[in-house]
């Protein structure tokens, strides 16, 4: 993707992000890798519902500006050029604060649960980063941990962030992880759950590698298999 096309993608996934309710006020960031050593990245306090492709700031991964519009970068810059360093697959990284994901990632508690094989087969676990200041240092170091071998993190007490080999697949990531953390409040609340068994876990991540997708780390199978029936476990 040239910077042109950059540009004008990261307007529509600003577009997809606020129709779904995934950002309000100025909430939430977007950046594309243009070249190994350039990004294109949305500005600092503004709508990303209302954004235009003259808007957009370019910066190398040392977190030099290379040209703006009227606004500098978000202080949230970091965490994606950590991203893009830690990962050299990465070529778009999508910042949200989608309801039903950010509340998990306040109160604390990871999406692992092996309770739907689409979020398995997009997404795998979902952790959460310890808390980190916004704006600092401290949250690209937090989130530092999780590039490689995950697909998206929750931020403790503030939000998600994906990333992807595209920015279709970091903004559909996105989609996943919200729906994966409605599917798990659901399921918490009627308070018994038919989870994967291992054997089945391990299939989904076959059909990844069959896929020619990159290894994530997947949910642990909690299901007992008895004669070939799954044994759903009470009060899990």
């Amino acid at each position: 993707m040239n910077e042109v096309q950059a540009r004008q993608a990261i307007v529509d996934a600003g577009t997809v992000l606020y129709k779904q309710g995934y950002v309000v006020s100025n909430d939430g960031n977007i950046s594309v890798r243009i070249s190994p050593d350039t990004i294109v990245v949305t500005p600092t306090g503004v709508s990303k519902g209302d954004m235009n492709p003259d808007m957009m700031v370019v910066m190398n991964l040392d977190g030099n500006v290379i040209s703006k519009g009227l606004r500098g970068p978000s202080s949230e810059v970091k965490m994606h050029l950590r991203v893009y360093r830690e990962n050299p697959d990465v070529t778009a990284v999508v910042h949200a604060h989608p309801i039903y994901a950010t509340s998990f990632a306040i109160a604390g508690v990871p999406l692992d649960k092996p309770i739907l094989s689409e979020a398995m087969l997009q997404v795998g676990v979902v952790p959460v980063a310890h808390y980190a200041k916004p704006g600092t240092t401290d949250v690209p170091d937090s989130i530092a941990p999780f590039v490689k071998d995950y697909a998206a993190v929750m931020l403790s007490n503030h939000g998600v962030l994906t990333w992807g080999s595209d920015l279709e697949q970091a903004l559909a990531r996105m989609e996943v992880v919200e729906n994966y953390a409605k599917v798990t409040l659901v399921v918490n609340q009627i308070g018994s759950e038919r989870g994967l068994s291992q054997d089945q876990v391990d299939g989904l991540a076959g059909i990844r590698q069959n896929m020619g997708l990159s290894p994530i780390v997947m949910p642990k199978g909690n299901a007992e298999v008895i004669n070939g029936t799954d044994v759903i476990p009470q009060g899990n």
